[in-house]
């Protein structure tokens, strides 16, 4: 039985929310991505001008004096390479500008790395990361990695440090600082016997209680993936939003014992990247990437001296959120609104973080204390080259609603604003479940009675266009997508549900399997793209299927009966078509199936939040064959 979600649904055009977005150009309705531009690309995101070579973590706040300060780890050559450094640039436009760069650290003296930045009540900011004081040059590692049993890459190693600012960033400290850092099991059985601390950070710094609390990633030792054993921690400083001397600053190291947050039963040795959030009973919430394909989570009760047993993210139906070894970080936004960053496939290693996903969460009651009850993937960003890694991102809320979002694909950084009416729509999805807007429809229809006539005429939007004559013509992307909706009767046989293709095959293709399992295929005269999705329909039931084709990332997806297609034991649950791909408009019309008891087109990729809404607010069709 279908369970609606709570409140009315909100259809595209409701919401003042959704007037023109004013300086960054996207259309009226931000989550319908224009001709033109698309905010979810990411070439349409600001460059933040730092040196070229490795740059990661693009972490920023906003200082007291209102500009934006941004740290990060950056270096002329590789990840890795010796002379990466620290560096700090500001800027007083929301970051259309940024100054030049003022390092922490003397570039080329030993590595310093992976910094993340936290500001007190008055004003100053601390920024902490790792630093290869002692000049450690190499370290053992698996053979499997080194013939010569040596790790020469060293900037994961050393002392947790810190430098401050009181100028909101313009300049730094001249003395650093250590953190004393409590050791851990994993730390006296790490590959040197403990005499070196291995440990880095990606994990954001905040306040929880009036305490300074800094994320740490403890690891056991290097190997053919880099870290072969790891787990995380937390740095908590009880005084550090009251004690001025830095030298007098309290270090707490949580969780209490001797054994950090590790990656739950049959998941790995690996238990990183942890990004922590405060829920609004004061609750802590943690989640991590693993190498098992599914990041993992964790609640601490008493600001994190225990945490909960890690087990999977998981969506309200118990099925595990899949994730590659890649950063997915979540954000507390306004209104008791959370967003996670994620890459949507349950690969191992730390490849295809393209396109880049997010879910809403909202916080429900448990029965030890709030948890985070997560929403079903949608498309936060995405590049043209499939093989891009972003990673890495923060994110800082605008009074408007907007939300400014840093990344890096560890070459160049940029800056991206995500506009409120898609942060809104998809986080207040539980209460104003979102619809399509009327005039997206192109098409809708149910079956004449036994006629056998079954045609809907709809032309579905161009893929690319051709500028220019005959003569000089080019291919432009515009962008753009279409959705087909349809109820498909339980008795349903395997064949054709839709089909516009024309004779000579251009077009698209629905159609169900022998194995119950959705196909969509693609076509225009220079190429041909299929997708088979994993879910079998189950026979003797009615079914409702939305397949999203979305023109900017190039993906296929398909919500079915309320739930996003997820790939179940394959790795990815989403297709990429053929980027030049001109369109699927074939003949114009549709050939249906008289299985397919009602059907509609819609002239744009919908929001998955859409698809599932649909789902819940449909009508049972009536059966006229």
């Amino acid at each position: 039985m279908k369970v609606p979600p709570q409140g009315d649904p909100v259809p595209d055009e409701a919401s003042a929310d959704v007037a023109a977005e004013r300086d960054h150009g996207v259309t009226a309705r931000c989550d319908v991505p224009s001709h033109t531009r698309d905010w979810r690309h990411m070439e349409n995101g600001t460059r933040i001008p730092l040196p070229t070579g490795y740059l990661d973590q693009p972490y920023f706040l906003r200082a007291d004096d209102g500009a934006l300060v941004l740290v990060c780890t950056n270096c002329p050559g590789h990840e890795g390479d010796p002379g990466q450094r620290v560096v700090c640039i500001r800027s007083v436009d929301e970051g259309r500008t940024w100054s030049q760069p003022v390092a922490l650290e003397v570039s080329g003296e030993v590595e310093a790395s992976y910094a993340v930045i936290i500001k007190t009540t008055y004003g100053r900011l601390y920024v902490f990361y790792n630093h290869n004081t002692d000049n450690i040059r190499e370290v053992p590692c698996d053979r499997e990695a080194s013939p010569d049993g040596w790790c020469r890459r060293v900037d994961s190693l050393g002392y947790f440090v810190f430098k401050y600012s009181d100028d909101h960033g313009k300049t730094w400290s001249r003395d650093r600082f250590t953190v004393p850092v409590r050791e851990f099991v994993i730390d006296r059985e790490n590959t040197s016997g403990g005499k070196i601390r291995y440990f880095w950070n990606v994990g954001k710094a905040f306040w929880h209680a009036g305490k300074g609390y800094v994320p740490l990633h403890k690891v056991g030792g290097f190997g053919k993936d880099f870290f072969t054993r790891s787990e995380g921690c937390l740095i908590c400083v009880p005084n550090l939003d009251t004690e001025r001397a830095p030298e007098k600053l309290q270090f707490l190291t949580l969780p209490d014992g001797d054994v950090g947050i590790r990656a739950p039963e049959g998941a790995g040795p690996i238990a990183e990247e942890h990004s922590f959030t405060e829920l609004g009973d004061g609750s802590l919430f943690t989640v991590f990437r693993t190498v098992s394909g599914h990041p993992a989570c964790a609640y601490s009760r008493d600001g994190g001296h225990t945490w909960s047993e890690p087990d999977y993210l998981r969506y309200p139906d118990g099925r595990r959120v899949k994730n590659p070894r890649a950063a997915n970080f979540i954000w507390r936004l306004s209104e008791g609104r959370y967003l996670y960053w994620f890459h949507n496939h349950s690969g191992r290693n730390y490849a295809d973080r393209n396109p880049v996903w997010c879910l809403a969460a909202r916080e429900i009651e448990g029965s030890e204390g709030n948890l985070l009850e997560f929403s079903q993937p949608e498309i936060l960003l995405y590049a043209d080259d499939f093989e891009c890694r972003m990673s890495y991102p923060d994110s800082l809320e605008l009074p408007s609603g907007d939300l400014l979002l840093t990344e890096t694909e560890k070459h160049f950084a940029r800056m991206h604003r995500i506009p409120a009416s898609f942060l809104r729509r998809i986080g207040r999805q539980w209460d104003e479940p979102p619809v399509p807007a009327p005039e997206d429809c192109l098409a809708e229809a149910e079956p004449p009675a036994l006629d056998g006539d079954y045609k809907v005429e709809a032309m579905l939007p161009l893929l690319q266009d051709r500028n220019g004559s005959w003569e000089q013509a080019s291919m432009g992307d515009l962008r753009t997508g279409f959705t087909v909706t349809f109820h498909l009767a339980a008795d349903a046989a395997a064949g054709v549900l839709a089909d516009n293709r024309d004779a000579l095959g251009r077009g698209l293709c629905l159609r169900m399997e022998e194995d119950r399992r959705l196909r969509v295929i693609l076509a225009d005269s220079r190429a041909e793209s299929h997708w088979k999705f994993s879910t079998p329909m189950p026979r003797g039931e009615d079914h409702f299927v939305s397949v999203m084709v979305d023109g900017g990332p190039k993906t296929v997806c398909a919500v079915i009966d309320g739930r996003f297609d997820d790939g179940r034991e394959r790795q990815f649950g989403f297709g990429l078509f053929h980027p030049h791909l001109e369109g699927a408009g074939g003949l114009g019309r549709f050939r249906v199936s008289p299985f397919v008891r009602r059907i509609a087109v819609h002239a744009r990729a919908l929001l998955t939040a859409e698809a599932v809404t649909l789902y819940y607010q449909s009508p049972v069709p009536v059966d006229t064959r």
